[in-house]
C-alpha cells in the first residue's frame, strides 16, 4: 500500500514532532555525549524493530522515518565528535564516534531480530 503524497507528509510530521520532543526529553535527563549514544543507540533498535515488522508504509512512515529521523541525533553526534577531537583529541574523538556507530548498529540488529523472531 502506498500513501498518498500529503497524508505522507502529514504522517513523517507528526512522526517528527513527537521524536523531536522525545529527543528532548531524554537530552533533559542525560547529558552530553552520553545522551547522543543514548539516543542513536535507542533509536536504531526502535527502526531495527520498525523495519522488520509487518506495518503497512503509513506507520513505517510515522515510526521510521518520522519518529526515528527526529529522535536520532547524526548533527549532534557530528558536532559533539568535532568539539571532542578539539578539546581531548583525535583519539577521543574517534573513540567516541565508533562506539556511537558500533552501538547505533547493534541495536538496529537486535531491533530488527527481535521483532523478526515475533512476526
Amino acid at each position: 500500500m502506498t500513501v498518498a503524497p500529503l497524508p505522507a507528509t502529514a504522517l513523517v510530521g507528526v512522526g517528527g514532532a513527537l521524536g523531536a520532543v522525545a529527543r528532548h526529553a531524554v537530552g533533559l535527563r542525560v547529558e552530553g555525549r552520553l545522551s547522543v549514544l543514548l539516543v542513536n543507540a535507542l533509536g536504531s533498535f526502535a527502526l531495527g524493530a520498525v523495519s522488520a515488522a509487518p506495518i503497512g508504509s503509513a506507520v513505517a512512515l510515522l515510526l521510521g522515518v518520522g519518529f526515528c529521523g527526529a529522535f536520532t541525533t547524526f548533527s549532534s553526534f557530528a558536532v559533539g565528535t568535532v568539539r571532542t577531537a578539539s578539546e581531548t583529541g583525535i583519539r577521543a574523538a574517534a573513540g567516541g564516534a565508533a562506539s556511537t556507530l558500533a552501538a547505533a548498529l547493534a541495536a538496529f540488529l537486535l531491533g530488527s531480530l527481535l521483532v523478526g523472531r515475533l512476526f
